[in-house]
């Protein structure tokens, strides 16, 4: 479903969501327990005092009922049809002939079910929450139900909110039911943040009144029930069939406030059961820790395993700088794809094999740049010209402080010498490359293409530590998952990655945590 509506965290800090239709399939519960006790009462009223016998309606449930407090719905649909009874007291039996007995009699039915089924919730709102909390957004949950706990807690889903306010919550403080906006005024309190810089998601009509009343940045109608012009005459901005129509934009952020995955685990968990995984991984900095020696760099003890397995319940794939034959020698793992230079060359489990199709008319302009940079490269000891199959790269990892400028200055003038050749800089390197419309995330996407399913859509996962990656980044920040390795030598920069890890040692866990839950 092409998403309709994107979050801009420039915009908004919050985002608050409704419990019953929004978070959990319980809307229709509530109904149908609703209509039981209604049904019912209306059929013994009706032989007791002669009144003709109305059904229940939906339209009763939408107009009175929903989203509201219990006991106050119940009087409001009890005045809709001329009926008064006393109000009763909370703790009356469901037997009574009160507002509350009848309320209680709802109560003890919606429970029933509880107990006795499952709770569903809806995927794409949990993809979403999980999302917004990766961006770094807060999240709440609010519901008029005393019963809101009880739910969560069935549902799996308690962990992923920040604070609820609940009907148990609102008769505690003395809040007033919708459409009074008190309930989800009491969720932004508690989450700190302005209401005008917060998103409210409702499915009720007198929900996204309440929107409206409390001054909400934007109040985003959920309409499952052909509700959608209702919605928006009662105070909704928008209007969805279902929250995968919403976004979350992903916006660079530097490193230092990106969440380490360790402390998301439930929401890198919810993406990954969301759908299929594909992972791509970088090699250097990421499956084997940086060395100074490119030639001596080995994976992450336990990393060969993990991929082996990891392989064989879904797509992996490697993509990395050094040459197809370097990295598939290194890696060694069976039914994995590989990428090498960038994804200039592509090989696939059973053979398949892919070339960029400009990429040996360039080979003579490379070997002549190879020259020119290592006749000028020569002067700096510490320095060295690697020279890959369709890259150049120009290493200064073990070059003395303040001379990196001096090389990549070189690097920059052999460039200009040949234009079809173009500079890419990463970690105490810097590259030659094709001035070809190409790159990891070119790669991660022609990947993508050969394993596609039309039956069912993959979720992106991609791994790196070097800004080369970040092409890679932006590909999978949208829908998938992005995860960069820290590094001390990054510094404070920029990525667009959702999560991160303190170096390879720690990817090496979170790859077997991932493989876990991929196989469970």
């Amino acid at each position: 479903m092409t998403a309709t509506v994107t979050l801009e965290p420039e915009s908004f800090t919050a985002v608050l969501f409704d419990l019953d239709g929004v978070v959990t399939d319980t809307a229709s519960v509530h109904a149908h327990a609703w209509k039981e006790v209604f049904d019912a009462y209306f059929a013994r009223r009706a032989d007791a005092v002669g009144e003709q016998e109305r059904e229940f309606t939906s339209d009763d449930y939408q107009r009175h009922l929903d989203g509201r407090p219990r006991y106050e719905g119940v009087a409001a649909l009890l005045d809709s049809r001329g009926i008064a009874l006393p109000y009763g007291d909370p703790s009356d039996s469901p037997a009574r002939e009160t507002v509350c007995g009848l309320g209680n009699a709802k109560n003890e039915r919606f429970v029933a079910h509880l107990d006795r089924d499952e709770v569903d919730v809806f995927d794409s709102t949990v993809e979403l929450v999980c999302r917004l909390r990766l961006q770094g957004l807060r999240v709440g949950v609010f519901s008029a139900s005393r019963n809101a706990g009880r739910v969560l807690a069935a549902a799996g889903v308690e962990d992923l909110f920040e604070v609820r306010v609940d009907g148990v919550e609102a008769e505690r403080l003395g809040l007033a039911g919708k459409p009074d906006p008190a309930v989800p005024l009491e969720a932004a309190a508690r989450l700190r943040v302005d209401p005008a810089r917060t998103v409210l998601v409702e499915d009720a009509r007198a929900g996204v009144e309440a929107g409206r009343a409390g001054g909400f940045g934007l109040v985003v109608g959920v309409d499952r029930t052909g509700e959608a012009d209702a919605l928006r005459r009662h105070g909704a901005d928008t209007v969805v069939a279902d929250l995968a129509e919403v976004s979350v934009a992903a916006v660079g952020r530097p490193l230092s406030v990106v969440p380490d995955a360790f402390t998301m685990t439930s929401e890198v968990g919810w993406l990954l059961r969301s759908r299929r995984p594909a992972v791509f991984l970088d090699f250097d900095g990421t499956l084997s820790p940086i060395v100074d020696d490119p030639s001596d760099a080995e994976l992450t003890p336990g990393a060969h395993d993990t991929l082996e397995r990891l392989a064989g319940l879904c797509t992996v794939a490697v993509i990395s700088g050094r040459d197809l034959s370097d990295v598939r020698q290194r890696v060694g793992a069976e039914q994995l794809w590989y990428a090498g230079s960038h994804g200039f060359e592509l090989v696939g489990p059973a053979g398949e094999r892919h070339e960029h199709p400009e990429i040996d008319e360039l080979t003579p302009t490379l070997d002549a740049a190879e020259r020119a940079l290592r006749e000028r490269v020569a002067r700096w000891p510490g320095a060295f010209v690697e020279r890959k199959r369709y890259t150049i790269a120009t290493h200064f990892r073990r070059l003395e402080e303040g001379r990196a400028d001096d090389v990549t200055a070189v690097v920059e003038g052999v460039a200009e010498e040949h234009p079809a050749l173009r500079v890419a800089g990463g970690r105490r390197v810097v590259e030659l490359r094709p001035d070809v419309d190409w790159d990891k995330g070119r790669a991660l996407r022609r990947v993508l293409d050969e394993v596609a399913d039309e039956a069912e859509r993959h979720l992106a996962v991609y791994a790196g530590d070097d800004l080369t990656d970040e092409d890679a980044l932006e590909v999978v920040k949208a829908d998938g998952l992005g995860i960069v390795v820290r590094s001390e030598e990054h510094g404070d920069r920029a990525t667009v990655a959702h999560v991160s890890v303190a170096d390879p040692e720690a990817f090496a866990d979170l790859l077997g945590r991932i493989a876990d839950v991929v196989e469970a």
